[in-house]
Parts: C-alpha cells; structure tokens; sequence
C-alpha cells in the first residue's frame, strides 16, 4: 500500500497515514424481472439514489462484502448471481478514490425491502423508469447490466 504522510481517515475523520490506493468497495444490483432494481436514497453526502453497497471491512471478501452491505441498506437477504464489473475511474466518487467490485443478485423475500444503515429509503425501479441522474456511476453501471441482460436475452433465444 502506498501512503502519504497524515489525512483525516474517511470513516471516522481520525488523523493517520493518507491512502493513495483506491478505497476498496462493492456495489449490488439487486434485480427482480418484475419489480426492477432496487435503489436507495442516500441519507449522507453525497445525496442521491444509488444501487446498495459500501466499503469492503479489513478481513473481509468482497463478495462477503456485498451480501453485508445489501443486507445492511436493504434489509434484503440476497443470492450473488453474477459479476457486473469492476469499476475504477477516479472520478467515480467525488470525496476520494474508490474502485468497486458490482455483483448482481436476487433477493431471497423482496418483500422485505426497507432503508437501513445509512440509506434514507429504499425501494425498487423499473429498468425502464430510474430516477436521474443517479449517484456516482451507477447510471453506467445500469447500463452495463442492462446490456448483459439483452446479451443474455439474445443468447437464450
């Protein structure tokens, strides 16, 4: 890991070594082919509605990482179903650098949908019909699935 010397620390704003790596973090497209994808409005800077997910803890895995974080925004226990992508522009998130492993998944009960954590609310958004414009890249990352999913339907056809 490659560090500059003292910056506030983004999680609790203690001072430490400042990380010139990208934040490790997931994103999850919880997808239902009748109800859509879920999103959840953020209830901290920066605002917005935005697909679940967050940072990935010390001793964690990544795909461990997105169940928790679903679990945590959504109150949805999800099945990963697929890797969306990895995600890495600098400009992703404007408070700093992050890159962002996205899954894609089914919720076990979609009815149990509700804003946890740090999320103000939560519900579902048909493909066809999301807010605009979203949080960070995520309307990118929506069109990425999108396409894998017209990819998938052609395939299946």
């Amino acid at each position: 890991m490659s560090l500059k010397p003292e910056a506030a620390c983004p999680h609790c704003g203690r001072g430490g070594p400042r990380q010139r790596n990208p934040f490790p973090t997931v994103d999850v497209v919880i997808h239902d082919p009748v109800r859509g994808v879920v999103l959840v409005e953020r209830a901290n800077a920066p605002h917005g509605w935005a697909l679940p997910g967050g940072f990935v803890d010390a001793g964690e895995s990544v795909p461990a990482a997105a169940v928790r974080e679903a679990r945590e925004e959504t109150g949805l226990d999800v099945v990963l179903t697929g890797l969306v992508g990895v995600y890495s522009d600098p400009g992703r998130d404007p408070r700093f650098h992050t890159m962002s492993v996205v899954y894609s998944a089914q919720a076990r009960d979609p009815a149990c949908l509700r804003a946890g954590d740090d999320a103000a609310r939560a519900r579902f958004w048909p493909l066809d019909g999301l807010p605009a414009p979203l949080a960070f890249d995520h309307a990118d990352i929506l069109g990425d699935f999108v396409a894998a999913l017209a990819r998938f339907a052609v395939k299946s056809s």
